[in-house]
């Protein structure tokens, strides 16, 4: 059952999804070469805090692990679920992905964005790129009365089309009470779109192209989150958590002026 949010439930929404975006940004503006991951984690635990919200990802349970960061801090091959680290030193060149996770009064918020760190070569600049433009592009077909199908396979078909290849075992997901709701929403179409859910008003959906310059498979290290790429290419992952209405998709992981 894909769970439809109250009015109340939106208004809450709201406030979570911006202080995500909020803390996104803030963490963004703290990436530069030098800096650990661990020590970007620590700022993303003392930014989250500031707006009296915690962390979803610290403690997060996946069978008898969990998850023991405030952030997920995924570095050049990393795709997602990367765990700061006072070895890993960011360089020139590097990309990062921030994925920020928040809770607020009993409503999640959550968000991503691929950081380069100074200059990169040019095909990276391109997989950031087009990352980015498949989130745009799958939020436009994030309509009522269109089905989750449809935003994956607007997804697919844009990477594709610009040689790289789409992350096929995480997917995008509704959000909402919890970090991880139904539906599930896959960056490829492994069914006919009519048997995907159909996208209803009020929908909370946390879309999230995952991307690699290489090919599609993955693998997870041995501290038994994070994601790498087999192949050691590098990943880029953008997403936004997204409320549908009649009036058309909108994005609510947008940062307020007056949270900056």
């Amino acid at each position: 059952m894909i769970p439809i949010k109250s009015k109340e439930g939106i208004t809450r929404m709201r406030e979570s999804c911006a202080i995500a975006a909020a803390v996104l940004q803030r963490l963004k503006d703290r990436v530069q070469p030098g800096i650990s991951t661990y020590d970007l984690d620590q700022a993303a635990r003392e930014i989250i805090a500031s707006y009296g919200a915690r962390s979803a990802c610290y403690g997060y349970q996946l069978g008898s692990r969990r998850y023991p960061a405030y952030s997920c801090l995924s570095v050049n091959d990393e795709v997602v679920h990367g765990i700061g680290s006072l070895k890993r030193i960011l360089r020139e060149g590097d990309i990062i992905s921030l994925d920020i996770v928040v809770e607020y009064n009993g409503y999640i918020g959550d968000n991503a964005y691929t950081v380069a760190i100074g200059q990169i070569p040019p095909r990276v600049q391109e997989l950031l790129r087009v990352t980015q433009e498949a989130l745009e592009i799958g939020i436009r077909h994030a309509v009522v009365g269109n089905r989750i199908g449809d935003i994956s396979e607007s997804v697919q078909k844009h990477v594709e089309s610009r040689g790289f290849s789409v992350v096929r075992e995480m997917v995008g997901h509704g959000v909402g009470v919890s970090m991880h709701e139904e539906p599930q929403i896959p960056n490829f179409l492994d069914r006919p779109k009519k048997r995907t859910d159909l996208i209803r008003p009020g929908m909370t959906l946390a879309i999230e192209p995952m991307v690699n310059m290489g090919g599609a498979r993955t693998k997870t290290l041995s501290d038994g989150w994070t994601v790498v790429t087999s192949d050691g290419a590098p990943s880029a992952h953008f997403e936004h958590t997204v409320l549908t209405s009649e009036k058309g998709p909108e994005i609510l992981t947008i940062a307020r002026p007056d949270l900056l």
